[in-house]
């Protein structure tokens, strides 16, 4: 056994111990292997490849093989998904600041507090 540590998961193919990079996925009903980056989680019925066997792939005489490159560029979010996200948390901290703000100004019924399923019970 060796002393070094892998992270990522294992090629699936036979006495390779190489870190896989891509994953391999067979649609039986379309004849069709498709290979693309890493999934991100190990599913059953898919292979996950090193780069060495990955680029070696061949499959049966009628099938078509689709090849999805890993774009580096397109890893993460764009811009405008983080500005949008940005966008839906302020309006939503300003509806709450605006309905915390009319329920401090209207008078108080009791003493009891209630804040969401809790409540706090005078002794």
């Amino acid at each position: 056994m060796s002393n070094q540590i892998r992270t990522g998961r294992v090629c699936s193919r036979v006495t390779c111990r190489s870190v896989a990079s891509m994953t391999l996925t067979y649609i039986y009903a379309d004849s069709t292997a498709v290979l693309g980056p890493l999934a991100t989680f190990s599913e059953p019925h898919s292979y996950d490849l090193c780069e060495k066997h990955s680029a070696r792939l061949t499959v049966p005489n009628g099938w078509n093989v689709i090849r999805q490159s890993v774009d580096v560029d397109s890893a993460g979010p764009s811009d405008d998904d983080l500005m949008a996200i940005a966008d839906a948390v302020r309006e939503v901290a300003q509806v709450a600041l605006a309905s915390e703000h009319e329920v401090s100004t209207s008078p108080s019924q009791s003493s009891v507090g209630r804040r969401g399923h809790l409540r706090a019970v005078p002794s």
